[in-house]
């Protein structure tokens, strides 16, 4: 299929050529009302245009679905479809390498049902510029997809875990899970140990089987993609500052596609607000009596569901 202009351009070369204007207009089959005209449509999207290049500056492995969702956060008023036609005209498609899914068909073993009942948590590794080893701890709210911590550090064993955890645990709440590989941090005896004292289980996955802990390896992935891969740590300190940067940004800025593009800490925001009107048990003894409203929670109305329950 041939576009208007470029009709209009091989009616211009027939007529260059020594052809009437009306018989290279019945050929081409253009209107000569139609042959002068000039689109509008360079102009009217050129201020998109700017918009759309500088979040591709900003955030080089985005693609048009989070561009538009970006837009539209800022106030835009626009159609996805705009959106892409004019991301592929300036060029800002990234062809992204694809992964073979694995399907198994077996339905997710203690899946959430709300926030704060699985945290997911792993390990992902890095350099500085220095030589200096990262490791950085990664936690993940399954449910609110929110990253609850990034601990960095050169070195994390079984005792900094519990410590990281200890910390959490006071801020957001005791999970009913906690999900891991097998990692020799993860299952460590005293691990396991302050985990039973704290009343929430760990599962851990089958060995070689990541995709069953996809929420965190779906995590660093864009960690590693936004974050480690673009920035050049000079020290432990810089990363540590970049990398909780970085934290926050995912956190309130950035739109997740499995949360119809909207943050991590607004759905972790309305789920939590959510959970506590449920929480608060209204009785009514008579038509006539005043209303009791139990302000008090226990750690079950807290969270809905217990580790027996999920497995």
């Amino acid at each position: 299929m041939v576009s208007a202009q470029a009709r209009r351009e091989q009616v211009d070369f027939a007529v260059s050529r020594g052809a009437s204007v009306r018989r290279s207009c019945a050929l081409m089959n253009v209107s000569r009302a139609a042959l002068r005209y000039v689109s509008t449509m360079p102009a009217r999207d050129a201020e998109l245009a700017a918009e759309l290049q500088q979040i591709s500056q900003d955030h080089p492995v985005y693609g048009h679905r989070f561009a538009c969702a970006l837009i539209r956060r800022g106030g835009w008023k626009v159609n996805p479809k705009r959106v892409r036609r004019l991301w592929r005209r300036l060029g800002l498609s990234v062809r992204r390498r694809k992964h073979r899914k694995i399907r198994t068909g077996v339905p997710r073993t203690l899946a959430p049902v709300g926030p704060n009942q699985v945290w997911a948590y792993d390990f992902v590794h890095d350099t500085c510029g220095n030589g200096q080893t990262l490791k950085a701890l990664t936690v993940v709210d399954e449910w609110t997809r929110e990253s609850l911590t990034i601990e960095v550090d050169s070195k994390l064993d079984a005792a900094r875990v519990i410590r990281v955890l200890e910390r959490l645990f006071e801020t957001y709440g005791t999970p009913a899970v906690l999900r891991s590989d097998n990692g020799p941090e993860f299952i460590a005896r005293a691990l396991r140990i302050w985990a039973l004292m704290k009343h929430s289980e760990i599962a851990t996955i089958e060995p070689g089987k990541p995709w069953q802990n996809g929420s965190v390896e779906s995590f660093n992935g864009t960690f590693r993609a936004e974050c480690l891969d673009r920035e050049w740590f000079a020290h432990l300190r810089e990363a540590k500052i970049v990398i909780e940067q970085w934290r926050w940004e995912y956190n309130t800025q950035r739109p997740h596609s499995s949360l119809s593009y909207r943050t991590p800490a607004e759905v972790g925001a309305e789920a939590r607000t959510t959970m506590i009107l449920e929480s608060n048990v209204i009785e009514i003894v008579d038509p006539g009596a005043s209303v009791d409203v139990d302000l008090e929670r226990s750690d079950a109305e807290v969270h809905p569901i217990t580790p027996g329950s999920l497995s």
